[in-house]
C-alpha cells in the first residue's frame, strides 16, 4: 500500500494514533508502530519489528517506575532491522542502523551514524553517541553513557549493580558504565558497575574491568591491569 507521500507498507501492519511517518519510508510486513511515534523520512523498518512499545514493569522491579514517556522517534535515513523492539521514550538519530533482533529501551538515545548490531540490548536511561559501533550480542546496562566514535566488540557485558540484587543500599548506588569518546572494548570483556573508560582507552578481549581505564591506555587480564599505551596511529585524533 502506498499513499501520496510515497510511503510503502507491507502486509498486516498496525499503526497507532498520532503516528507520523516521513516521505519515502518503507514499512515491512507485520510491523507495529505504537501511538505518538515519529518516523523520519527515507526510513526503512523491516518485518516483525515493534516501534514505540510501552514499558514493561515487574511487580518487584528495582528500576522501572510509572513514567510519562514521549513517543519513540526514528531519525531520517535510518534502517531498523527485522524483529527489532524499540520502546516508547527512545530516540534514534539520523542514518542509524539497528540490526535484526536488537532492543532499545525507554529514555535511551542513539546518536547519528551509529551502528547497533544484531541482538544487542541497550537498556533504559542510556546515551549512545555518534559514529559509534556496538557489535552483535553486546549488553549495555541501564544508566550507561557511551560517547562518540566508540567501538564495543561482540558479546561485551556491562553491569550496574555492585550488590547483585541484595541489600536495599544498592538502590542508592546503581550506576552503569561510561565509555568516553574513542573508547574501545574487545570481545567478551566484562565491565563492572560505575567504571569509566576514558578517552581512547582500550580494553582487551576477555578482560574483567574493575577499575577505571586511564586515557590512552590498554588494559588486559582478570582483573584488568594496564598493559601499555594505545599506539599513536590508533588515537582518535589521528583517525578523524
Amino acid at each position: 500500500m502506498t499513499d501520496d507521500q510515497n510511503i510503502t507498507f507491507g502486509n498486516n501492519c498496525a499503526i497507532g494514533k498520532n503516528v507520523k511517518i516521513g516521505m519515502n519510508s518503507i514499512i515491512g510486513n507485520n510491523v507495529v508502530i505504537h501511538d505518538d511515534t515519529v518516523v523520519g523520512e527515507n526510513v526503512r523498518i523491516d518485518d516483525n519489528t515493534v516501534i514505540g512499545k510501552t514499558l514493561m514493569k515487574a511487580a518487584n522491579s528495582a528500576m522501572a517506575k510509572d513514567l510519562e514517556l514521549e513517543g519513540a522517534k526514528i531519525g531520517d535515513n535510518s534502517i531498523i532491522g527485522t524483529g527489532v523492539v524499540i520502546y516508547r521514550g527512545a530516540t534514534i538519530g539520523k542514518k542509524v542502523l539497528v540490526a535484526d533482533q536488537a532492543a532499545i529501551q525507554f529514555k535511551t538515545s542513539v546518536g547519528d551514524l551509529t551502528i547497533i548490531g544484531r541482538g544487542v540490548l541497550i537498556e533504559s536511561n542510556c546515551t549512545i553517541g555518534t559514529k559509534t559501533k556496538i557489535e552483535s550480542n553486546s549488553y549495555i546496562t541501564a544508566l550507561s553513557t557511551i560517547g562518540d566514535h566508540c567501538f564495543i566488540a561482540p558479546c561485551v557485558a556491562t553491569s550496574n549493580d555492585n550488590y547483585a540484587g541484595r541489600d536495599k543500599e544498592r538502590f542508592e548506588h546503581f550506576k552503569g558504565v561510561t565509555v568516553k569518546n574513542g573508547g574501545r572494548i574487545g570481545v567478551h570483556a566484562t565491565i563492572l558497575p560505575g567504571i569509566t573508560i576514558n578517552e581512547d582507552g582500550l580494553v582487551a578481549a576477555g578482560a574483567v574491568v574493575t577499575k577505571d581505564v586511564p586515557e590512552g591506555k590498554i588494559v588486559a587480564g582478570v582483573p584488568a591491569k594496564i598493559f601499555g599505551d594505545v599506539p599513536a596511529k590508533q588515537l582518535l585524533k589521528n583517525n578523524l
